[in-house]
């Protein structure tokens, strides 16, 4: 039979029902890093996903700022090669550059 044993002035579980405590034990202790675990690799995630919104955040920002500079370029451009476009400066370009003059009446043929 089981009995009691008294040691140090304190009662001492028979052996048998030690190992039944220990092993319950083990068992809760497993079940507890096992959810310290999972719960482990869920905070993890969570901060890396957070991390990679704020990355794509400032990636989306940078790219709007850099389409609103080429916008502005591209007016800047296209009021420049309107200007470059005028009959005047091409007049100009012509007679300077090229040595062309305008024709004189008996130089032009019209054609039907």
């Amino acid at each position: 039979m089981n009995t009691a044993k008294f040691g140090y002035g304190k009662v001492v579980l028979p052996s048998s029902l030690e190992v039944e405590v220990s092993a319950s034990r083990l068992d809760i202790v497993r079940f507890l890093m096992i959810c310290m675990v999972l719960l482990t690799i869920v905070s993890i995630f969570h901060v890396w996903s957070r991390f990679r919104l704020v990355e794509l955040n400032l990636q989306i920002s940078e790219a709007v700022r850099e389409m609103k500079e080429l916008e502005q370029q591209q007016k800047r451009l296209k009021l420049e090669a309107a200007s470059l476009r005028t009959s005047a400066r091409i007049e100009t370009i012509a007679k300077r550059d090229l040595g062309m003059t305008v024709p004189q009446e008996q130089q032009v043929v019209v054609v039907k």
